[in-house]
């Protein structure tokens, strides 16, 4: 517990920081007068001190923070929330809406600025210091036509057996790597080329959206060892008595060659009794194990299957990756840009009803998943903090008022009009954002509480 509320400090307390540091600076450069530099929302606790015109303090309500900026307006909007009124005297040209538009507009998108920032150098920092472990398998057991997107219905003529060694040129030495291949959105067409006597293929992926594109690599199964690497605890495999190491041999009576043999069987038949036999040490054991029905949507039609599940996953001997300087420099904006990806997908999934919103996770699942982490390793933990941080930085770019895309759209609106919102029409509209941000507030502590109650 101790770990969990340590890590969940840690990284809240830096994501926040780093993020309000960018709009401290930025209103800094700019000329503007910062009477407060907050962690935290409300009044503030004894932890505080003053340094020349800025009070640094954290306040009693830690789920955000502010920089609060000499205004005469944005007092009248955002006091009560940012914790009373300010103290110092201002003179007019240290005032947030004396500053011309895009002075005002680098402010506020300073903050955004600064977390996409954070997340390059920490996995840049990461890769470079511990590098990276990828799964060196390309050989291809098996590809799902049914998953496949129209333009892509040719990779179902891949043989099995076949290793992909280049993609559109470029050298495959692991599956991450096919994977960011065919998830690149910059290519509109991939050239597959194999091991041995099998034709190239190329498949025409102009069109295809990103989530398509991934659906890709859903629909392909892989040719790894059929060894339990890990299995889940409370799983059908662990109630069988699967245990890490075990070699499949048979299940229903057909010889696993591949872990995709395990797959294909146990996919068909959730529910149902399936006899396993596998290598323990020097003697066969047979097993009896109840694939889990688990409902998965196809992702080239959105038809959901009712699929089985046991929960193990493969051994895999991991390929180390090790960066220089600028290797580093280019894997941290690469896993940057793929965050960012995976936010705009999510948000996307949850406008198309394609995602659920009970998987929004709120501070308790955030701060759960933290200490989980940080068990694991403090690699895995910043690459978490990340991700977090690019989330923030696309987050606080939604056109809703009290974020910093709201306000960037009452910029916007200035620049197009010649003239601000009124200060009414505005502490209005910043009103209906509290209320809506509150609201979401609520709903996501609703489902981190439903979800350690398996509500």
């Amino acid at each position: 517990m101790l770990v969990t509320i340590a890590a969940f400090v840690f990284v809240l307390g830096v994501l926040i920081f780093v993020h309000e540091l960018g709009h401290f600076l930025a209103a800094k450069a700019v000329g503007i007068g910062v009477p407060r530099f907050s962690i935290g929302f409300g009044p503030a606790t004894p932890l505080r001190f003053r340094r020349g015109e800025t009070e640094y303090v954290v306040a009693w309500f830690p789920l955000g923070g502010y920089v609060k900026m000499a205004s005469r307006e944005e007092q009248e909007v955002m006091g009560g929330l940012e914790g009373g009124e300010t103290p110092e005297s201002f003179p007019p040209e240290q005032l947030f809406e004396s500053k011309p538009l895009w002075a005002r507009v680098m402010v506020i998108s300073a903050g955004v600025f600064m977390n996409a920032l954070f997340a390059w150098v920490v996995y840049a920092g990461v890769a470079g210091i511990y590098g990276r472990t990828e799964d060196p398998t390309t050989t291809v057991a098996h590809v799902n036509a049914d998953f496949l997107p129209a333009a892509a219905k040719h990779l179902a003529d891949i043989p099995r057996g076949t290793q992909i060694v280049r993609i559109n040129g470029d050298s495959m030495r692991s599956w991450d790597a096919v994977y960011r291949a065919i998830a690149d959105p910059a290519s509109d067409r991939l050239r597959l080329d194999f091991a041995g006597d099998v034709e190239p293929v190329i498949v025409p992926i102009r069109g295809i959206d990103t989530e398509e594109r991934r659906a890709v690599l859903t629909a392909i199964y892989w040719e790894w060892e059929p060894v339990v690497g890990a299995v889940r605890a409370g799983g059908a495999a662990a109630q069988a008595g699967l245990e890490v190491g075990d070699r499949f041999v048979s299940i229903e009576g057909d010889t696993i060659a591949a872990f995709y043999d395990l797959f294909r069987v146990v996919d068909a038949h959730p529910d149902d009794t399936l006899e396993l036999v596998v290598q323990r040490d020097d003697a066969l054991v047979q097993l009896a194990v109840v694939p889990e029905a688990v409902e998965l949507t196809n992702p080239a039609t959105g038809e959901t299957l009712n699929v089985g599940r046991i929960g193990v996953d493969p051994l895999i001997d991991y390929l180390r990756i090790r960066y220089g300087l600028f290797g580093a420099m280019a894997e941290g904006w690469r896993q940057t840009v793929v965050a960012g990806e995976l936010v705009y997908v999510t948000l996307k999934g949850f406008v198309t009803r394609d995602v659920s919103p009970r998987e929004i996770g709120g501070p308790i699942f955030i701060g759960q998943l933290s200490g989980e982490l940080a068990r694991v390793s403090l690699a895995a933990l910043l690459e978490f903090m990340a991700l977090l941080s690019v989330n923030l930085a696309i987050l606080n770019l939604l056109p809703i008022p009290v974020l910093d895309g709201g306000h960037l759209v009452f910029l916007a609106v200035e620049g197009v009009r010649g003239r601000p919102l009124s200060l009414t029409a505005r502490m209005r509209l910043i009103q209906l954002g509290m209320f809506l941000l509150f609201g979401l507030m609520i709903y996501v502590f609703t489902n981190d509480i439903l979800r350690i109650f398996g509500g």
